[in-house]
């Protein structure tokens, strides 16, 4: 099965860009990056040795529940754009050994039996055959290091 790697939605990336607050109701903070390990969830690109990016608490879910998990991640202080959907491996997941995968159901319910660190190069055929799944809809990709959320992976 083909996938599709899919960023945060710009609507909020851009709620964070004019002000807003974070997934705990603070405000995100701004730093400037050292070039290693600043990965935007927007864009999907690193953030440059020398440009602010945003640190603030994020729910990849629209609902608080059990499985809501809430965790920092990086945003461009300057707004960048979408990556859109694609089907590669984007670049903040590029030079990193490997990730944990882990398959939701439609309930956005963590699927037992789903999660796992796979190799980077092997996320796309793991997350294609979790998908095949009648009970996955969806995948989140998360360091393995760190447990940070990086991205969401669907069917294509």
């Amino acid at each position: 099965m083909s996938v599709l790697f899919k960023a945060i939605p710009t609507e909020y990336a851009k709620a964070i860009w004019a002000g807003g607050d974070d997934a705990y109701g603070m405000q995100p903070e701004r730093r400037v990056s050292d070039g290693d390990g600043v990965p935007c969830r927007h864009c999907l690109r690193d953030v440059r040795e020398g440009e602010s990016y945003l640190l603030f608490a994020y729910r990849p879910f629209t609902k608080l529940q059990a499985f809501a998990e809430t965790g920092p991640i990086f945003l461009h202080a300057d707004e960048c754009g979408h990556a859109g959907d694609a089907e590669e491996i984007p670049e903040i997941m590029q030079g990193t050994p490997d990730f944990i995968i882990r398959g939701y159901s439609c309930d956005d319910r963590i699927v037992y039996g789903t999660g796992g660190v796979v190799a980077t190069k092997e996320v796309p055929a793991r997350a294609g055959a979790l998908l095949n799944r009648d009970d996955v809809a969806y995948v989140h990709v998360r360091s393995a290091r760190n447990n940070c959320y990086q991205c969401r992976i669907e069917p294509r």
